[in-house]
């Protein structure tokens, strides 16, 4: 048996127009499945009541990572592992460690975030996500419905479109 997600969307010109959909949205009570849009709109987050992002708090957990591990590595390697005297400077020679140790915190930080992205997007190699229109990701704005949410009460959804200055509405089944 196969499960179909029937969504119902409206494409926008304007973000100023999103944004006002997205309010009157909210105001009649319509459960928004998702907003797109081509580059992040200032104030949607809120008007969609998104928490902020927890991926910087992984971007210090790997920087810190990536810190004890240039450090103690450099350490390791000067101390125990090859403890050879250059030019003049002791074994634990800590300044000389602030580069190595600042880049393995960048590359650690970098990697971390990069792939905890794409692990909690669901994207990767292979991977290959639905999409609703192609002008999305170019210079349409799109407010999304799911179809078994609305109660089949798409006419609603359709005279929000309508009213709000929708330039399309569209369905699509996935």
């Amino acid at each position: 048996m196969s499960s179909h997600k029937e969504v119902i969307y409206g494409l926008y010109n304007d973000e100023e127009e999103l944004l006002s959909a997205v309010k009157i949205a909210n105001d009649q009570h319509l459960p928004i499945m998702d907003v797109y849009s081509p580059f992040p709109v200032h104030g949607l987050d809120g008007l969609l009541h998104l928490s902020e992002s927890r991926l910087h708090q992984g971007g210090f957990v790997y920087g810190f990572i990536g810190l004890l591990t240039g450090f103690l590595g450099m350490t390791w390697i000067f101390t125990k592992d090859w403890p050879i005297i250059i030019g003049g400077k002791p074994y634990w020679a800590v300044p000389a460690f602030i580069p190595i140790t600042f880049e393995m915190t960048v590359l650690f930080a970098a990697w971390g975030m990069t792939i905890t992205f794409y692990i909690i997007c669901g994207m990767g190699p292979g991977v290959t996500n639905p999409v609703l229109d192609e002008r999305i990701s170019d210079d349409k704005f799109c407010i999304a419905f799911n179809k078994a949410s609305l109660d089949g009460n798409t006419g609603k959804v359709n005279d929000f479109f309508r009213s709000t200055g929708a330039a399309e509405v569209n369905t699509k089944v996935f």
